[in-house]
């Protein structure tokens, strides 16, 4: 294997191109269904409590152009520019400002009542030592009282001996499968998307799981207490069961 197909040498920034970019937008469908959506907007406008929101990894503006809409003042940290330029396609700068950089230690002006990141996007962070910075550089944002908000999927690695592979959607003209390293608690997501003619692309996106108790100590290292943890973004349970879970760490004072 050469060093650019290793998905741990390839940058963030370099993995999100223009052809991403350009194939991530699924309108009403997927993530952009209204039924994933509008819970998690309802939610975070709440959490904002009329303050202004800053989303980590904005990306396409896929929850922050909605949160806008519902009267949150939203601003966006993004690595990738070709992201960004589709996210131009929808909103101008002066209404939803995005500042390129990495959520690990990318600043921006003001104080902020809610940081969110969503949709596993932490994972995207490849080391331990990087997700806790990325918590410290939330709550570095956060006014007293602000609250940093993540999405994440709740592991479930296979029993020893057994294969690692793991099938996360298998839907019509998509099959989505991880493969998990143990050791490192690294994993690949592979994407394979079939055409009607036969054809078949796939994709891959590396990442580091993180347990819910993992992410409450760096939350803990950066200042953070957990306010609340719910299954989804409907504000269901979270139970041994959930297969995923929204986690909301708040900022004393």
């Amino acid at each position: 294997m050469q060093a650019h197909d290793d998905p741990w040498q390839r940058p963030q920034a370099e993995l999100w191109d223009e052809q991403a970019a350009a194939t991530y937008d699924t309108p009403g469908s997927g993530a952009f269904a209204p039924e994933i959506l509008e819970p998690m907007v309802a939610t975070l406008a709440d959490l904002a409590e009329g303050g202004r929101a800053l989303e980590m990894a904005v990306g396409t503006g896929r929850v922050a152009i909605p949160l806008r809409e519902a009267g949150v003042d939203v601003v966006g940290i993004e690595l990738s520019p070709a992201m960004v330029a589709r996210l131009r396609t929808k909103v101008g700068e002066d209404e939803l400002p995005v500042t390129i950089g990495s959520m690990v230690d990318t600043r921006v002006e003001g104080e902020f009542s809610l940081v969110y990141l969503v949709f596993n996007t932490i994972g995207n962070l490849y080391t331990q030592d990087e997700q806790v910075r990325c918590f410290q550089n939330a709550a570095a944002h956060l006014r007293p009282g602000g609250r940093f908000v993540l999405e994440l999927w709740v592991p479930r690695p296979q029993p020893a001996g057994a294969s690692h592979a793991q099938v996360f959607t298998a839907g019509q003209g998509y099959l989505g499968v991880d493969v998990l390293d143990v050791s490192t608690q690294r994993g690949v997501s592979h994407h394979v998307r079939f055409g009607t003619d036969g054809s078949a692309h796939v994709g891959f996106s590396p990442f580091r799981y993180v347990w819910p108790g993992e992410m409450d100590l760096m939350a803990r290292l950066a200042g953070l207490e957990l306010e609340h943890r719910w299954a989804d973004f409907t504000r269901a349970p979270f139970t041994s069961a959930s297969t995923s879970h929204v986690s909301v760490y708040r900022l004393p004072g």
